[in-house]
């Protein structure tokens, strides 16, 4: 955004009634002017500020809500590209693409743009978030339209296609034999890629290898391979993990790394011997499909304007808990990328680091070698770090050293595995923290989970009894809620995608009496309930109640259905 030095900018704002002249002269007279800061201050919608600033640049403002442009005008752009730039195409009239950006002024991006397209390039500011949202939006027109040109550009050659995959091939193209096996293997990953999946499971049996798909949380079985071939693929995944492939009697873990149309995709590989052969499970991590950034999350509007209070302090403790696979990762780089602005010296510890964030410096530990959790947090914190992530607290040692860093200045993220917020409270205790570290330096503890979401192309409405309403929704008057009828946009599951149900409380003083105390985490929770506490199935109602998701699913993450 622009700077509050520009005058034609500053004066717009003012006349908009965005700010008072006052307000801006205070900000100023203090040696600020970034318009970001401002902002953030006094809790200002941006859009307003958007509109000012594409006044004074003299550039149009676009509200991408109101636009919902063909796929095919979407992916003329790459959408490693818009992720990259902030930018994302909405109008094409055959000589103009009207594209918008978080910078207009970018005109190395424009003039690219227009050598790529072989089209004229009119820029429309837009803000980030709403760029980000759009191009989740259409995530699935960029995945389908990339795997459709790649198809198209291979031909019958299986090396070609190796090639245009990005593998490393040497020693392999020339077995001839082998050619079936690395177009299998191929196929594989491009269906993986093509459905979403977050993990493959490639499970031998008596005469088949399965092929299975973990899609938003669920295994879905995809493809089968006669049994013949199941040695030779698994070979191929070693030989592409760096694995030795003439061991087959103890588990082995290796990774590799591939670019499909420019776009960079890790996995990591674990295979594991069983009675009918060796069985490889692949953890995909896409690294441009991680849209980080907390709004895109689904944390309902309570709990997201906690957590962005809390984690804009300048020290403390913030604690994510849930099991494994409920998104904390996620939620823990989407805050640190929401105050990561150059300015703070941010370092994380993790086991391991799934993705890389430009700007911070990641750490990943090594237990074989000495270099764990407390080794290395002992070491960075000698290296005037701002704020530290830490991938999981699971011990005293650990612990204590995460408690006292946020006494001595430090914002400390972390996640702890409990059923829900108020837990985590007397998970410290039991692994020996003091009452008075935990209530002097923790500010917050979300807790949530991850639930499908119904497919919008195939969402329906039915009718509920009474009973269920009342065991359900209590007083409330609800007839109806919604499922999805199953379609090939959803593979006739009725899901597509996932969003977080979570509770959130922040350590107040009433709470930190009671950790004083040493109380249970159902006193914690009954107190901070009568403060204004909801918990994470109440969450999830609302959204049942709204056709996110459904009750199943709700029921199904949750503890507490009461």
């Amino acid at each position: 955004m622009l700077s509050l030095k520009n005058d034609k900018f500053r004066n717009l704002l003012i006349q908009k009634n965005v700010f008072t002249a006052d307000t801006i002269k205070r900000y100023m007279d203090d040696g600020k002017d970034l318009i970001e800061g401002l902002m953030l201050k006094y809790k200002v919608e941006e859009e307003p500020v958007l509109r000012a600033e594409a006044e004074a640049i003299n550039i149009p403002y676009i509200d991408l809500r109101e636009k919902n442009p063909e796929p095919e005008v979407v992916t003329l752009v790459t959408q490693e590209i818009c992720m990259k730039k902030d930018l994302i195409v909405f109008g094409n009239s055959g000589e103009v693409l009207d594209v918008a950006m978080a910078n207009p002024n970018d005109v190395v991006t424009i003039d690219q743009l227009e050598k790529s397209t072989g089209l004229k390039i009119r820029p429309h500011l837009a803000s980030r978030g709403a760029i980000s949202r759009k191009i989740n939006e259409y995530a699935d027109h960029f995945k389908s339209d990339m795997v459709k040109k790649l198809l198209q550009s291979i031909s019958d050659d299986t090396y070609q296609l190796t090639k245009k995959l990005g593998f490393e091939i040497r020693g392999i193209e020339e077995l001839t034999e082998q050619a079936p096996i690395v177009k299998a293997v191929n196929l594989i990953i491009l269906g993986a890629f093509l459905k979403r999946a977050s993990d493959i499971h490639l499970l031998p049996t008596r005469e088949k290898l399965k092929c299975l798909y973990r899609v938003d949380g669920l295994l879905m079985e995809d493809q089968m391979f006669p049994g013949t071939m199941a040695p030779a693929i698994i070979s191929r995944l070693k030989i592409m993990a760096k694995l030795n492939i003439t061991e087959k009697r103890m588990p082995q873990d290796g990774s590799f790394h591939i670019v499909i149309e420019g776009r960079e995709i890790d996995f990591r590989m674990a295979v594991t011997p069983t009675i009918h052969g060796e069985k490889a499970v692949l953890r995909i991590l896409d690294k441009s499909a991680i849209i980080l950034g907390l709004e895109h999350l689904g944390i309902n509007e309570d709990n997201l304007r906690v957590l962005l209070e809390v984690i804009q302090k300048p020290n403390g403790i913030i604690l994510i808990s849930g099991p494994t696979g409920s998104g904390k990762t996620t939620t823990l780089y989407s805050a640190l990328d929401a105050i990561n602005n150059g300015e703070k010296n941010i370092t994380t510890v993790e086991d391991p680091v799934e993705y890389e964030i430009e700007g911070i410096t990641q750490i990943q530990v090594h237990a074989e070698i000495g270099l764990t959790f407390s080794h290395v947090l002992r070491s960075i914190l000698r290296q005037d770090p701002d704020v530290v992530l830490i991938g999981e607290i699971r011990d005293l040692e650990t612990t204590e050293i995460a408690l006292r860093a946020s006494l001595t200045g430090h914002l400390v993220f972390a996640t702890v595995h409990t059923n829900d917020a108020p837990s985590a409270v007397t998970r410290l205790f039991e692994m020996g923290a003091e009452p008075y570290l935990i209530a002097s330096s923790l500010r917050a503890v979300m807790s949530q989970r991850l639930v499908r979401t119904i497919c919008v192309k195939c969402r329906e409405e039915y009718p509920i009894s009474k009973e269920m309403a009342q065991k359900y929704f209590k007083d409330e008057k609800v007839t109806k809620l919604y499922k999805g009828k199953g379609c090939v946009y959803c593979f006739n599951t009725g899901y597509r995608g996932r969003t977080v149900i979570s509770e959130i409380f922040e350590v107040k003083d009433y709470i930190r009496a009671l950790i004083i105390e040493k109380a249970t985490s159902v006193a914690i929770k009954e107190k901070a309930m009568a403060n204004g506490f909801k918990a994470m199935f109440t969450d999830g109602m609302d959204k049942i109640k709204r056709g996110i998701t459904t009750l199943e699913e709700v029921v199904k993450v949750t503890e507490d259905a009461e």
